[in-house]
């Protein structure tokens, strides 16, 4: 009768393993990317709509992101529980996340299409700007799109504040300066 315990001490080390890997690329994303980005990119089976909303969260353009939106589009951002109304409000959100975030990045892992809706996994990654390192946590974003599928009626973007604060070595009541 060791199978068990012999079993039992090889899935403890392979998760064991399994974490620390995972740590690791996660730091290693956080450093690479763009890079890996660009490969992401080649991936046939992504809507083009998802591309281009990845390409406007890592450009530097606000405007870019709002103008993929339906002029009454909303744009929610669950973990903050804030929702931004038309395009300019939407391009707005993104002004303030880039100058909160250094380097904020959005890497799509995986889409899903459901008629109307497509389900992104990514990862989300930056450096809040004063923080001591910086994130990178699994993100699901539903996108839910407008008839013809060119443009997002409403976005909204899952992932945890509080890993992205303790990733980036901030109190779990940090709050970003007011701006």
């Amino acid at each position: 009768m060791t199978f068990r315990p012999l079993r039992a001490v090889t899935v403890l080390a392979a998760a064991a393993a399994l974490s620390v890997t995972a740590s690791t690329v996660s730091t290693a994303h956080a450093a690479s990317a763009a890079s890996t980005h660009a490969s992401q990119g080649t991936d046939r089976r992504t809507p083009r709509i998802v591309s281009a909303w990845a390409d406007a969260w890592n450009g530097t353009d606000p405007r870019a992101l709002g103008a993929l939106f339906t002029a009454d589009g909303t744009y929610t951002d669950e973990a903050l529980a804030v929702t931004f109304g038309g395009r300019k409000e939407i391009s707005g959100w993104k002004a303030r996340a880039d100058s909160l975030i250094a380097d904020v990045h959005v890497t799509v892992r995986a889409t899903r299409v459901e008629g109307d809706r497509v389900t992104v996994r990514a990862v989300y990654s930056g450096h809040l700007k004063g923080a001591p390192r910086p994130f990178a946590v699994p993100m699901t974003t539903v996108l839910d799109l407008d008839a013809h599928h060119c443009r997002i009626e409403s976005d909204q973007d899952h992932y945890s504040l509080a890993t992205v604060l303790s990733q980036s070595g901030l109190p779990a009541d940090w709050t970003p300066p007011a701006g």
